[in-house]
């Protein structure tokens, strides 16, 4: 990976580490996101808002996915996530052909990225100390709310 790629994957997980701390302000759980264009164009950015809208399909992914609107195809996007996606939002990326997922960390929650990989999405963990430090603070302050986010209520 050239030092051009991994400074654009670092651009855009500000974008997504954003919203993550939006959605921990509004009282939600800071997993953030961002789906992006061949280009590096910013198609759509989303944060979890499983607590906020009351609804347990509203992942951080998921809300990108939706932002960025209707397309032919989803060849050659990049799914830029804080944290490694569940099942839920790996089947997301898998579904629709995403074929890049940079991953913000996969220390506090490691999902589906490993599986991803075996199924041919390009996948980077940039092992981001921030995104470690937001989540490591917010599973200690609520615990009930993560283990509610990754099924363990």
């Amino acid at each position: 990976m050239t030092a051009q790629e991994r400074s654009s994957m670092r651009d855009w997980l500000a974008v997504a580490l954003e919203q993550a701390r939006i959605g921990l302000a509004e009282g939600g759980v800071p997993i953030g996101a961002a789906l992006v264009d061949a280009d590096g164009t910013i198609l759509g950015r989303g944060r979890n808002r499983r607590v906020q809208d009351d609804d347990p399909t509203g992942h951080g992914e998921t809300a990108a996915f939706r932002d960025a609107g209707r397309k032919r195809s989803y060849a050659g996007t990049t799914m830029v996530t804080t944290l490694s996606p569940c099942w839920y939002c790996s089947g997301l990326v898998r579904q629709f052909g995403i074929g890049r997922l940079v991953v913000g960390e996969a220390r506090n929650f490691s999902g589906g990225h490993e599986w991803l990989a075996e199924h041919g999405v390009e996948v980077t963990v940039l092992d981001d100390p921030e995104c470690v430090a937001v989540m490591q603070e917010f599973i200690a302050t609520h615990p009930h709310l993560w283990n509610e986010d990754i099924g363990r209520a």
